[in-house]
């Protein structure tokens, strides 16, 4: 049996209960996390977003982890566009192994069940 531990997260963002002042994205200060400068803008990672409970909502990885984790609140192809404000808390973990974050990816979308992930699904 395989052990894979869950990495730690890097960088947590919570959300602001009063709505940011447009900054880089205005779509995104909308949904109150405007503090995405401390996501680093080249690093590759995983990122998991969580409601007020703690439940998670969503796991996605990328390359460029600033870039994709906007995209989230500015796409409208998104497969949490219609979720977008139960979106409390941002975990943010630094991977810059691909073949690491497809691990880890598919681990947490499955050991924590994430609500909102439809791919890579082995619970249901």
């Amino acid at each position: 049996m395989i052990k894979i531990d869950i990495p730690r997260s890097d960088v947590v963002l919570t959300r602001n209960p009063v709505k940011g002042q447009p900054v880089e994205a205005p779509l995104s200060s909308e949904y109150g996390f405007t503090d995405y400068n401390k996501i680093p803008r080249d690093k590759g990672g995983i990122f998991m977003f969580f409601n007020i409970n703690d439940e998670l909502l969503f796991v996605g990885k990328a390359r460029k982890l600033r870039q994709r984790i906007k995209k989230h609140f500015e796409d409208q192809v998104s497969p949490i566009k219609n979720h977008r404000d139960e979106v409390h808390e941002i975990a943010v973990c630094i991977v810059e192994s691909p073949m690491e974050r497809e691990i880890y990816e598919t681990y947490l979308i499955n050991e924590l069940q994430a609500k909102y992930n439809v791919e890579k699904v082995f619970y249901k």
